[in-house]
């Protein structure tokens, strides 16, 4: 799937002039998402996320101020499970956070949003996310952002979630 670059240009010319950059992450990079959140209590996880940054399968997007990251969103094209992903129709909003200084400043929503623009302009018709119940913030931002579709409802060592849809 192609994404139109002067779509993308025009956006990420729009988010510097207000004095912001959201950036693709390039895997050498990978480190300095410690900045955002602590890596070493998610050491497992994170060698996953690495190796599918690595491999093409996960896109880090991340929110910088002064060269400072502040936020991460990532899209994953398969993750093996048809609730939150489909080839070439639906893809997977694995991770949005923002550091814990940062937030309520609407950095989540400015995330958000590129991430439904991203993949939409990748040919995407829908994009599924999974969110604690008890994340009451998260979950507000996401469904007033049209994640409305309740596709399950489930809970793992984290505690209860729901899996939500959108469709682009």
């Amino acid at each position: 799937m192609e994404i139109n670059n002067n779509i993308l240009k025009h956006y990420l010319k729009v988010a510097q002039n207000m004095n912001y950059e959201i950036m693709k992450l390039e895997p050498q990079n990978f480190h300095k998402l410690d900045n955002i959140w602590d890596m070493s209590k998610h050491k497992e996880m994170s060698e996953i996320w690495h190796k599918q940054l690595i491999s093409g399968n996960r896109i880090i997007f991340v929110y910088c101020e002064n060269g400072e990251y502040l936020g991460q969103g990532d899209l994953v094209c398969d993750m093996n499970d048809p609730d939150y992903t489909i080839a070439n129709k639906r893809i997977y909003l694995s991770r949005m956070v923002v550091k814990n200084e940062y937030r309520n400043r609407g950095i989540g929503k400015i995330i958000l949003d590129y991430l439904i623009y991203y993949a939409r302009n990748l040919g995407y018709t829908e994009i599924s996310l999974g969110v604690d119940i008890d994340n009451i913030g998260a979950r507000w931002l996401c469904e007033k952002n049209g994640f409305t579709n309740i596709i399950y409802t489930g809970e793992d060592s984290d505690g209860k979630y729901v899996k939500l849809l959108k469709v682009l």
